[in-house]
């Protein structure tokens, strides 16, 4: 107040020529001051002259005619959100859904944001409400859910169709939450545990299937090897009965050779005789021990005619053969 007071007491103090010149500084500077605008960075201003579209100032220093020109609106080019309110759709299936979501827009055109509608933010978010409800009449409530990606493209497609005469460019548009009535939740819930139940018992089916074939397999190789170790121990049991009874046949045959040289010896024939009669003589000591029927020759008692038709029988063979190796030779 000192200061003021003091600049006022040296004005009455100056001449009427001071007086003047300070004057005609203080316009001087004040137009100089109204001809020079800086605009910030990512910013767009539109400037008028005498009430008409003059022009956009760009970032940075701007000269205008002072008093002709004014600056009629300031628009930031920056990205901006916009939160979209919650409100109630109805969806193709006749399910009303309470949804919300966010904005972001940009303005491409300070002129038209400026001249094309008259509140920018207030009319892209009463689009994006509208254009949300029509987007939803379109499609079911499992879609809803399903596609949202879907939903927020057709969304933003449709707000930037009707706001290019507004030199605003909508960039991508989020639904926030999509809240279904309470009956709506309920059968939803009943659904997602009906499902679960579906999946655990194909699961379960699954796994009995999958064990009952493990355990058909498993029967199935135990059968095969135990037919092919019973094929094994057969051709086992073959191989030892055959060779058993080629060994009996060998010694039977060594057996034969035996007594046929005992027989070419001196005696040989007393001997046969000896042993056929103790043979008749054992055979008789056994009959009747295992049946009641018996056949007897004729001549039970004569032992001695039994020995010597055999011993015939035994003489007639071995001429035989001694012929048979004779004619060989």
């Amino acid at each position: 107040m000192d200061i003021i007071y003091f600049l006022l007491e040296a004005i009455k103090d100056m001449d009427s020529i001071s007086t003047f010149y300070l004057v005609v500084a203080f316009f001087i500077f004040l137009t100089v001051t109204k001809g020079v605008r800086l605009v910030p960075q990512q910013q767009a201003w539109v400037i008028e002259r005498l009430g008409k579209f003059n022009e956009v100032l760009i970032p940075g220093l701007n000269f205008i005619i002072p008093y002709l020109d004014s600056v009629a609106y300031k628009h930031s080019l920056k990205e901006t959100a916009v939160d979209i309110p919650s409100q109630s759709a109805i969806t193709n299936d006749n399910v009303t859904l309470i949804i919300d979501g966010i904005l972001y827009f940009k303005i491409t055109d300070p002129k038209q944001a400026s001249y094309g509608v008259a509140d920018a933010r207030y009319a892209i978010s009463q689009m994006a409400q509208t254009t949300m409800r029509s987007e939803l009449g379109k499609i079911t409530l499992d879609r809803t859910f399903l596609e949202r990606d879907m939903l927020n493209v057709n969304i933003v497609q449709s707000i930037n169709e009707a706001s290019v005469a507004w030199g605003i460019q909508c960039l991508r548009y989020e639904i926030k939450d999509i809240t279904p009535p309470d009956n709506v939740r309920q059968a939803m819930e009943l659904q997602v545990a009906a499902e679960r139940q579906k999946r655990a018992e194909v699961l379960k089916s699954e796994g009995q299937r999958q064990s009952q074939i493990n355990i058909a397999e498993g029967y199935k190789q135990e059968v095969v090897l135990k037919s092919e170790a019973a094929m094994t121990d057969q051709i086992n049991r073959a191989k030892g009965e055959a060779e058993a009874i080629l060994t009996v046949a060998r010694a039977t045959a060594d057996g034969i050779e035996m007594v046929a040289a005992s027989v070419q010896k001196t005696g040989g024939e007393k001997a046969v005789a000896l042993r056929l009669a103790e043979q008749y003589i054992s055979a008789f000591s056994k009959l009747a021990k295992e049946t009641n029927t018996i056949l007897l020759p004729a001549n039970t008692g004569d032992a001695g005619s039994m020995v010597a038709q055999a011993l015939s029988v035994f003489n007639n063979i071995q001429s035989t053969l001694n012929s048979k190796n004779k004619i060989d030779s």
